[in-house]
């Protein structure tokens, strides 16, 4: 962990080896809860709402899609409030503890909606959607902007944040199987009030969970001293630095592709499984899914630790790749097929989610080398936007088109349909899987590069002179 204190002159930073594992573990444990805004929000929600509330199904992802476009101006905003606060308690604790409260409320009020007419239902839809992703970017872009800062070491990031990134696969695992596990431990019923005490309950466990979490976080993790008192140029400049940030630039390019293909199957895996491989056991293949890519996550960390960051991130999405092809030629009955293709996936699964965060964390150093400043809030607000616009993109562009080629609920799907859905659910996100690996070739830290990289920090901090030129440049 390293810790320093900035001001007139020259940023010292003390080295701790490790970081403690309560520290570990109080830090991680908000992503299990925030986890709920994910498999909920993009593969349960939208059925419960056209289905159970008689919403359109092209008007709600169109309403998804705005609520994402919104996060592109609060995200990166937040992040650089968050950087220019000042507070005894530090940046981002005041943003998590101030905006988890509000996050708890408009969970419930989404998940627990009123009786509703379906043109009412929509608008409840929207407003509580907005609220909750507003709401969620001031907990989660503070608490993601965190981690960079704990520690500056190449592999001990990437096990702190590997730690965190798999409590949000694993609370997306609790959050995808919470349906099937709540409807079982109540008996809950398949029709439309079923559904409606289904939703009840899961937002019934995760509020409390949510706020506990947070709290928790706030209490155990200390925020380092450096970057408190800094004074930060206005945005403008920090979008043209981030815009000089090449390895940033290449990352954040390659990630976003990378995630508006993965966000596609998530937006459409009931659709798939219920009218092309016509199974009822999509929850059993999501539990696959998830619990695959937990077991294979420490093996991922190992090996970027052996190969680096980028090497391992690159085999992960090949994997991915070559067994999700697959899934486009079967059909119903296909199921046993379609769950192996499912846990080879699912291999890939942590590296994919984990590697990027660490490589993100390295990015941002590279900024520090270039201008003196922490911004881990604009970069992280920034980096928001990429991951809520690929997942919105996913919603926005696949439930439309389904909607335009006869999709309706609950009936047997015409030809036209079921191909859409196999393209949508299958070529796409391997065709985006190709492109952001071509990418991520160019991406240019490694070990030794972030070493350079971290001693340059390092002698700028112990010249008072160079740290001044560079803040005046």
């Amino acid at each position: 962990m390293s810790a320093a204190t900035s001001g007139a002159g020259p940023v010292l930073r003390a080295v701790v080896p490790g970081v403690p594992f309560r520290v570990r573990i109080a830090y991680a444990l908000p992503a299990f809860a925030l986890a709920v805004v994910g498999i909920p929000i993009y593969v349960y929600l939208p059925k419960f709402y056209t289905d159970v509330l008689g919403v359109e199904i092209g008007a709600l992802g169109a309403v998804l899609l705005a609520a994402r476009a919104f996060d592109a101006l609060t995200d990166p905003l937040i992040g650089g409030l968050s950087d220019r606060s000042m507070s005894r308690w530090g940046r981002r604790r005041p943003w998590i503890a101030a905006a988890a409260l509000p996050l708890a409320l408009s969970i419930w009020l989404l998940f627990v909606p009123p009786e509703l007419s379906p043109s009412a239902a929509l608008v409840w839809f929207a407003a509580a959607i907005f609220a909750l992703f507003l709401c969620w970017t001031a907990v989660a872009v503070p608490y993601e902007s965190l981690g960079p800062e704990i520690s500056f070491d190449y592999d001990e990031r990437t096990s702190l944040l590997g730690l965190r990134d798999g409590m949000l696969i694993l609370g997306t695992l609790a959050a995808a199987a919470s349906p099937a596990v709540v409807g079982a431990a109540l008996g809950v019923s398949a029709d439309a009030e079923g559904e409606r005490r289904r939703f009840f309950w899961i937002a019934a466990l995760y509020v409390p969970l949510l706020l506990a979490a947070c709290a928790w976080c706030i209490a155990i993790v200390r925020e380092p001293l450096h970057g408190r008192n800094e004074i930060q140029p206005p945005w403008r400049e920090g979008l043209r630095a981030m815009g000089r940030n090449r390895p940033f630039v290449i990352l954040l390019t390659s990630y976003t592709i990378a995630a508006f293909g993965s966000n596609l199957p998530a937006t459409l895996i009931l659709y798939y499984v219920q009218y092309v491989l016509r199974s009822d056991n999509a929850d059993i293949f999501l539990l696959l899914y998830f619990v695959t890519g937990i077991l294979f996550l420490p093996l991922w960390v190992m090996l970027s630790r052996r190969a680096g960051k980028k090497q391992a991130w690159i085999v992960s999405m090949g994997i991915n790749t070559g067994a999700f092809l697959g899934v486009f030629f079967l059909g119903p009955g296909d199921e046993a097929a379609y769950g192996v293709l499912v846990v080879l996936s699912g291999v890939g699964l942590g590296a994919t989610i984990a590697l990027p965060s660490a490589m993100q964390a390295d990015v941002i150093d590279y900024d520090e080398m270039l201008s003196g400043r922490r911004r881990e809030g604009q970069y992280v607000g920034v980096w928001a936007v990429s991951r809520k616009l690929a997942a919105a993109l996913g919603v926005g562009v696949a439930l439309p088109l389904l909607g335009a080629v006869g999709y309706q609920p609950n009936i047997e799907q015409p030809p036209a349909v079921l191909m859409t859905l196999r393209v949508l659910y299958c070529l796409v996100p391997c065709a985006c899987n190709l492109a952001a690996i071509v990418v991520a070739l160019a991406y240019p830290i490694d070990r030794r590069r972030h070493e350079e990289i971290r001693a340059a920090i390092e002698a700028r901090a112990l010249s008072p002179a160079v740290d001044g030129a560079a803040r005046d440049s």
